[in-house]
């Protein structure tokens, strides 16, 4: 095995079931070498609410009516059952995965069922046909049971540095007056950087979340558009590359990549279908271990019960844990497949993974030292790479997407054409938009003289609505466009 270059898509808010649930399966055991089954949804699985019984059901909507909830909270809600709390500190309450038409319909959904229905293997060949041709990983769970945010921290840091919720734009501005949000034990990207490892971060659109990290710079960040075109360069020496979607959180998330639950699906498997093709019609094919997963469940139903997990033990304060949660079980289920020439065809994965997986992989690769406990212990990928020779068999190409949703809006080329964005006063303290709002500082930052810092910070601090985050983000999109290189036409 030549592993050279690791590539990481996150995509967002889907759990296993919703996705893979009735995908039927069927494959060789990654460790036993046995026929095997992935674990789907089992017969009778459902959710009660209100004396109604919701049945997981095949056939789900590519694009979903209203947002799941999946804050701390309402996790908890959904994996202990309507009502469920966690006391500050916990221990966490016994685990029942009954709570999830009940936090549904807490966060404004009218028709339950919507919550339980799962993709069927012809509404997603995209992803169905990566899976049975390398191999998924049936037990791999979000890292905490959470939001956004904080998940996407354990890709970067094996630990969320404490952050237990989704942050507020306040947060993000108060975080700029220590110099960034602080992970004790720094980033993947830092213990690379020190190696001397070349790394390259891709966004889909302007302000990639991962652009919000502390040394994170403007110059670190390739827009998508260029991804295929660089994978053909002469001498390509990046070593691990992380690619997020594009998001279009002003406009609701209708046109974006990222297959959170408002956006249509299938947009997220069109790019999971164009980064495989551009990996998989490369010169560093046979050299190249791709991993795609979605950063936590998005409130969507899943019926395996997470398990416990090591703390990151990193010494993170306890200044951005509203709970109080000791970060010692793993969040809902998602999905994960594994690509690479040297993986055997149609393999099942059991074992328990979390996002410290990808670190722990580029430890082992790259002989880098381990973040926290969490990566510490967690089971690296690249051991899947078990032939001795690359595959000649992977398919040069993927199955075309299903005709997408035709209630997807056009979304404006420019943030400062935006003017229709639906809920324009709606609060800036939503979803992933402080995280975008945190990235498009960090960059404003960046391009700015060290006089105007202080500015731009009473500036963020003061954003109150989507509609002031549309205007400031228009700003620094202007400023970023001329030093930040798209392909023609994007």
């Amino acid at each position: 095995m030549a592993i050279e270059h690791v590539y990481v898509l996150m995509l967002e808010n889907r759990s296993f079931d919703h996705m893979l649930g009735f995908s039927g399966i069927t494959g060789t055991d990654a460790v036993t070498g046995q026929p095997t089954t992935v674990n789907g949804l089992p017969a009778g699985a459902s959710n009660t609410f209100n004396g109604t019984v919701f049945p997981a059901t095949a056939g789900a909507d590519l694009v979903m009516p209203t947002d799941p909830s999946h804050e701390f909270p309402a996790v908890v809600e959904q994996l202990c059952g309507q009502g469920a709390t966690y006391p500050h500190g916990g221990p966490y309450p016994p685990i029942t995965n009954s709570g999830f038409v009940a936090s549904y319909v807490a966060s404004g959904g009218k028709a339950p069922a919507e919550i339980m229905k799962s993709y069927t293997a012809g509404q997603l060949p995209v992803l169905n046909a990566l899976a049975r041709e390398f191999v998924v990983c049936d037990n791999w769970h979000a890292s905490m049971p959470g939001p956004t945010w904080p998940n996407r921290m354990f890709v970067h840091a094996a630990s969320s540095g404490g952050l237990d919720h989704s942050p507020t734009v306040v947060e993000i501005a108060d975080w700029e007056t220590i110099n960034g949000f602080p992970f004790p034990k720094g980033t993947i990207f830092d213990r690379l950087n020190a190696a001397s490892i070349r790394r390259r971060l891709y966004g889909g659109d302007d302000f990639p979340m991962v652009a919000a990290l502390k040394g994170i710079g403007l110059g670190d960040i390739r827009h998508y558009s260029l991804f295929a075109s660089d994978l053909q360069q002469a001498g390509y020496a990046d070593r691990y590359i992380f690619i997020e979607p594009s998001y279009d959180v002003l406009n609701k998330y209708r046109n974006g990549t990222s297959q959170h639950p408002l956006g249509d699906v299938t947009r997220g498997e069109a790019l999971i279908k164009q980064t495989y093709e551009a990996i998989r019609n490369s010169p560093v094919w046979n050299s190249s271990l791709l991993i795609i997963t979605w950063d936590e469940h998005g409130g969507f139903y899943d019926h395996v019960h997470p398990a416990p997990a090591p703390p990151p033990a990193d010494g993170a304060p306890a200044t951005f844990n509203q709970s109080a949660f000791p970060f010692d079980l793993y969040g809902v289920r998602v999905p994960a497949v594994v690509v690479s020439p040297w993986i055997p065809r149609n393999l099942v994965d059991h074992r328990v993974y979390d996002h410290a997986s990808i670190p722990a992989t580029l430890e082992s690769l790259f002989g880098i030292a381990p973040l926290t406990e969490r990566d510490r212990n967690a089971i690296p990928l690249n051991p899947l790479c078990t032939l001795a020779a690359p595959r000649t068999d992977t398919p040069a190409t993927l199955p075309n997407p299903v005709a997408g949703s035709p209630t997807v809006r056009a979304a404006p080329a420019e943030l400062s054409a935006a003017a229709s964005v639906a809920a324009p006063d709606e609060t800036i303290d939503h979803g992933n938009l402080p995280a975008v709002v945190h990235s498009a500082m960090q960059q404003d930052l960046a391009l700015s003289p060290p006089a105007a810092r202080q500015a731009i910070i009473a500036r963020v601090r003061g954003l109150q609505t989507r509609a002031d985050a549309m205007r400031y983000m228009a700003e620094v999109q202007q400023k970023i466009r001329p030093v930040r290189p798209h392909a023609a036409g994007k």
